[in-house]
């Protein structure tokens, strides 16, 4: 351990860079994007002491804190700007079809036949009038596995 705290007074930087690597590889293994802002303020502490800041250990602590305070609260701005909360995740199939064009791959009885949309074949129900095999239906809600289509 004493190697560690000479190494501290030494130079500084390297634990502040060692702390900043550390976050960011733990960010990378669970994909947060939580760790991301303390990392990069680790990394800045770590410049501001290889450029011979004397801050002092207290002070880099509080330089830190505050860097990943203000690194967050600006980022979660950046985000909510950039990715608003009302769209649609990339990632959610399903919703994603609200509102696309679907073909009618089996014809609808009592209500239920199947679809075909973004690559694949749905279960779909309808109300009212029932399309014919080959007609086009647009989404309007999925729920489970089922599509709730109307005709176009």
């Amino acid at each position: 351990m004493d190697w560690l705290i000479d190494l501290y007074s030494a130079q500084p930087f390297w634990i502040w860079l060692a702390i900043g690597v550390a976050l960011l590889a733990v960010e990378v293994t669970m994909t947060t994007e939580w760790l991301l802002w303390p990392a990069a303020a680790a990394g800045l502490v770590a410049v501001l002491t290889a450029l011979g800041l004397p801050l002092g250990g207290a002070g880099e602590l509080i330089v830190f804190a505050l860097l990943t305070v203000v690194f967050t609260v600006l980022a979660r701005r950046f985000i909510k700007r950039i990715n608003p909360g009302d769209a649609a995740d990339i990632n959610d199939r399903d919703s994603r079809l609200v509102g696309q064009r679907a073909q009618v791959v089996q014809a609808f009885a009592e209500g239920r036949g199947r679809v075909f949309i973004s690559g694949s074949e749905w279960a779909a129900e309808i109300d009212g009038e029932a399309p014919m095999v080959g007609q086009a239906v647009v989404v309007e809600s999925v729920s489970g596995s089922r599509l709730k289509v109307r005709p176009v």
